[in-house]
């Protein structure tokens, strides 16, 4: 699934979700060394878990982050399924 994050600098999150369990997720733009550090993270990580976690991040002064943006893109797939 490909997501397309707003207020962040990451053009889009590109998500692999088999039996409820993050396979892989890759971000296009961003803070490349952070955002591979997340994806990696959360691969082996039930989707539940991950949103708990990420959801509600902010980047400075923004309302949103970029982990905060892939917990909206798993409770969009689950809203989706």
């Amino acid at each position: 699934m490909r997501f397309v994050p707003k207020g962040v600098c990451s053009n889009a999150i590109d998500i692999d979700i088999h039996n409820g369990v993050i396979e892989s997720v890759s971000f296009t733009g961003g803070c490349n060394g952070n955002l591979q550090g997340i994806s990696r993270l959360v691969k082996g990580m039930k989707v539940e878990d991950a949103i708990e976690r990420l959801k509600g991040i902010k980047c400075g002064f923004k309302s949103t982050s970029c982990p905060d943006q892939l917990a909206q893109a798993l409770e969009s797939i689950g809203q989706n399924s």
